[in-house]
């Protein structure tokens, strides 16, 4: 697998090895562990002490141990002192988990349970799955490995099983196993999705090769074959389930790298179900199935190993699987990923604003590949994500299908630039969705939005109502960042896209708390909060402009992170800006007062 794939094999001894990153010398696998050597020196101890001996065990396990050490040590040598990337890391300690493994399982069944000639219920093999099985492990993940059986286990098997597991738990490695047979894994397959991604994303480490095989093909024929778009429904509502029990942003300041809104686990759902309808092993075979254009591919693949890296950093520093990007170790991962203070702006804040544009990042390709996901299929609408097949009813230049806005054709943002504004503003008023189709030609056509937009009267026209609707215009601003609209069209909100703000009085980038005090205004502005602010409702309602106090909040934050009193320079973009919005002279002071004197 393109991105995913980390070892490719030498035509001269057949070892796997780690696929060095771009510029950076990986040294060779015995760096990190000497298969052979390991071999001949569990090899040695079972001659010295028998392969019943009471010694063996615990000079086995010395020896493992050894191994172990001085692998994981080399790793974080060429992570930490050579400045390589997560990819690297990941892959180098899948590898050295590999050659231990295979060491150990053919010290156990060769030497420890012999049996000269085995038959087919007395073979097994040992499968690597889920990340583990993606050729992926960061420091301090599980692995999680599949005895595969060919029909119900024997005694010696269970012996085998009990004999290596125990061994590497004893080693202190968290191993998370099961032990099924074929037929198990069919049937568990079809009724857990859990199951059926982990099974989806397997790789033979050692053992038989006919059993792997067999399972691999009665998988694909008898899980997969047919079953495309319930995989799909599972593996979205499990994300959706996700995202809800997180927080559903992508912006808070203390993300989860990895479950989180925008993190590893997003990426990885989407490659899982391109691996599924597609039947692709790679990144690059969704740019040849027409899935993700080759652009969309390479931010795919930084995104990977932007967050991979950041995982393994994580996980050296805490010592831990922790994955929550806490206060505490912001400022020393984001010194060692190499970020440092600019004018304006602390290394960290720099950092953290990186991730959370990595994590955008990660939200427009959910975007690209949700709508190519609509195009390919002909079932009717389904849930959030639905597949269409309805009717196409023209409404004011676009049509709306189901209950989405979609783009009447794929020129014609080329043709009307205002109608990527257009868009958001018919949607707010009629209380449409946004198809995914329309967002993803939104996003490939962010470049027509120039100065000559920012500029025409009707654009702003647009903007200014979109913001002070009655119709929830948080909801429609959102959706405009979310896609990168409104960050083009102002682009000094662009500036506070992922903003950090390090103090106690905020736990979302500047743009969020923005959107969210949007929010907050509307709901005050149309009598929502009334029992809980009875005398701001009332205010509110004497109010001699409305759109001065939206389009002050909008920007009371604007200037944030530019170095000096962010009210003061607020005040200055809020005199540039308001005019080209349509506010009269009024107004616009109203507005420079507002944003130069917030508490």
């Amino acid at each position: 697998m393109a991105v995913f794939e980390r070892f490719r094999t030498t035509a001269e001894s057949g070892e796997p090895v780690p696929t060095p990153a771009p510029g950076r010398p990986l040294g060779t696998p015995s760096d990190i562990v000497d298969s052979a050597a390991l071999s001949a020196r569990l090899e040695a101890l079972v001659g010295e002490h028998g392969a019943a001996g009471a010694g063996l065990r615990a000079a086995m396990l010395a020896a493992l141990q050894d191994a172990l050490s001085d692998g994981r040590a080399e790793i974080r040598r060429r992570f930490e002192e050579e400045q390589g990337g997560g990819d690297s890391c990941v892959a180098e300690y899948a590898f050295l988990i590999d050659r231990l493994i295979c060491a150990l399982a053919a010290i156990v069944v060769d030497r420890l349970y012999p049996l000269p000639n085995p038959t087919m219920g007395e073979k097994l093999a040992i499968v690597a799955v889920g990340g583990y099985g993606r050729g992926e492990l960061a420091p301090q993940s599980d692995i999680d490995l599949l005895f595969l059986l060919p029909y119900k286990r024997s005694p010696r098997v269970e012996q085998i099983v009990e004999s290596i597991l125990y061994t590497l738990w004893d080693l202190g490695l968290k191993v998370g196993q099961a032990v099924r047979s074929v037929d198990e894994c069919v049937r568990s397959a079809r009724t857990d999705i859990t199951i059926r991604t982990s099974l989806l994303e397997s790789r033979p480490l050692w053992g038989e090769s006919q059993l792997y095989d067999t399972f691999k093909q009665r998988f694909d024929k008898e899980v997969v074959a047919g079953s495309g778009p319930a995989f799909v429904d599972a593996k979205l509502a499990e994300r959706d389930e996700r995202h809800r029990r997180l927080g559903d942003s992508r912006y808070v300041l203390e993300p989860n790298i990895k479950e989180g809104k925008g993190g590893l686990r997003d990426l990885q759902t989407l490659f899982w179900i391109g691996k599924y309808l597609y039947r692709v092993d790679s990144v690059a075979g969704l740019v040849d199935s027409g899935v993700l254009t080759r652009r969309e591919a390479a931010r795919f693949a930084k995104a990977q190993t932007f967050l991979v890296t950041l995982r393994c950093h994580l996980h050296f520093l805490s010592g831990r699987p922790e994955e929550r990007l806490t206060f505490d170790v912001q400022t020393e991962i984001g010194a060692r990923m190499g970020y440092t203070d600019h004018a304006g702006a602390s290394g960290v804040e720099r950092f953290m604003k990186h991730y959370f544009l990595i994590a955008k990042d990660v939200g427009d390709l959910t975007r690209i590949f949700c709508a190519a996901l609509e195009a390919e299929s002909q079932r009717p609408p389904r849930r959030a994500f639905g597949l269409l097949a309805a009717a196409r009813k023209p409404l004011d230049g676009f049509v709306v299908e189901g209950d989405r806005l979609n783009v009447a054709d794929a020129g014609q943002f080329a043709e009307r630039p205002v109608d990527m504004i257009r868009l958001f503003h018919l949607a707010q008023a009629r209380r449409l969705d946004i198809h995914p189709g329309a967002l993803k030609l939104i996003t490939r056509s962010l470049k027509l939005i120039d100065p000559a937009l920012r500029a025409d009267p009707e654009a702003n026209r647009l903007f200014l109502e979109i913001l002070t609707s009655r119709t929830d215009p948080e909801m429609a601003l959102r959706r405009m960042n979310e896609a990168g609209v409104l960050g083009r069209f102002v682009p000094d909100f662009a500036r506070v896209v992922a903003q950090m703000q390090y103090d106690m009085y905020h736990v979302y980038t500047v743009d969020e708390h923005t959107l969210f005090a949007v929010g907050i205004l509307h709901r005050i502005d149309t009598g929502q909060l009334a029992e809980e602010l009875p005398l701001t409702t009332r205010v509110m309602a004497k109010v001699a402009s409305r759109r001065a106090l939206y389009v002050a909040v909008l920007l009371h934050d604007i200037a944030k992170g530019r170095g000096g009193d962010h009210s003061v320079l607020g005040a200055r973009v809020a005199a540039k800006l308001c005019p080209r919005f349509g506010l009269d002279p009024e107004e616009t002071e109203t507005v420079e007062w507002l944003v130069r004197w917030h508490q």
